[in-house]
């Protein structure tokens, strides 16, 4: 498949499994995704991780701002297939119809479930058991196209969003790979989504990362791991803002926004139980175990 000439679009770490099995595979010949940016309190201008690979195996790189405008550089590369992955557009009808294979998308999620940006953290948040992958062909839709094929894997009680971010990643370039060659040979089965049982994970806002512990124990709970490592649940303790990057949580009898205090656990009341925090990360500080946060506040 070394003469199939492959653009790939994406930007995060997540798509850069399904690059490198791209470049293992085909000839990529160009790379879209978005434009540096300023990063850190220091902003500096910073590629994307996706750049950073096509730039390290001498591959074109092209980041526009208006992709609807600017859409015939991808075309001017003739490519046979485009692969999507992690890349937060969609793409209009003019790129959608030019390549001979069509254009593909690696979604992280089991479709239609969860369509969206943040199909990652809505699985946890909800406590479902399961997620995947979805290789599917993309349409003007959002994650509407018809489905190529799902990867599942298991989401266990202790598994954060890096957890299962990492797992999904590697599930992008295999489910790629089991699937390419037929895709080239026009062997696949189309399978239509059923729209009835869509589902959305829209943006992760701002306001989403503060806790309220009026709740049940385990929604608490698997907010802070849908968060973590970024871009972190936060409330009030001590009279100072503090981020929770992991914590753990009893099932009993407690009273909500109770401090539950030893030497060395911290843990706070909800509706059915206590979250005992494990990892505490004060504003602009490093992250820290609780014990050592307690030494510090002198807490006895």
């Amino acid at each position: 498949m070394k003469d199939l000439k492959v653009v790939f679009m994406g930007t995060p770490e997540f798509a850069i499994p399904v690059l490198n099995k791209l470049i293992e595979l085909t000839n990529v010949v160009l790379v879209v995704t978005k434009t540096d940016a300023y990063v850190g309190r220091k902003k500096i201008l910073t590629p994307s991780p996706i750049k950073v690979i096509a730039t390290k195996n001498n591959i074109p790189v092209f980041t526009p701002n208006k992709l609807k405008e600017e859409y015939q550089t991808i075309l001017d590369y003739k490519p046979d297939l485009i692969v999507t992955c992690a890349y937060g557009k969609i793409l209009n009808k003019e790129i959608l119809d030019y390549p001979k294979y069509g254009c593909l998308n690696i979604h992280a999620s089991i479709l239609p479930k969860y369509r969206g940006s943040s199909p990652m953290q809505y699985a946890i948040l909800n406590g479902d058991k399961k997620t995947g992958v979805t290789l599917m062909y993309m349409d003007e839709g959002m994650d509407t196209g018809d489905i190529i094929d799902i990867l599942e894997c298991d989401i266990n009680d202790d598994d954060n969003l890096e957890n299962i971010h990492d797992k999904l990643s590697l599930l992008g370039a295999k489910i790629l790979e089991n699937n390419l060659d037929n895709i080239i040979n026009n062997k696949i089965k189309r399978i239509k989504q059923n729209n009835d049982l869509a589902t959305y994970a829209p943006k992760i806002e701002r306001e989403m990362e503060d806790l309220s512990f009026n709740d049940n124990v385990i929604h608490v709970y698997n907010k802070i791991r849908a968060f973590s490592p970024y871009p972190l649940t936060k409330t009030i303790i001590f009279n100072e803002e503090v981020k929770i990057v992991k914590a753990h949580y009893e099932l009993c009898k407690s009273e909500i926004n109770k401090l539950y205090i030893n030497k060395d656990s911290l843990g706070i009341g909800c509706i059915d139980g206590i979250i005992y925090i494990d990892i505490i990360k004060p504003v602009g500080k490093n992250n820290m175990n609780i014990k050592d946060y307690l030494n510090g506040k002198k807490i006895k």
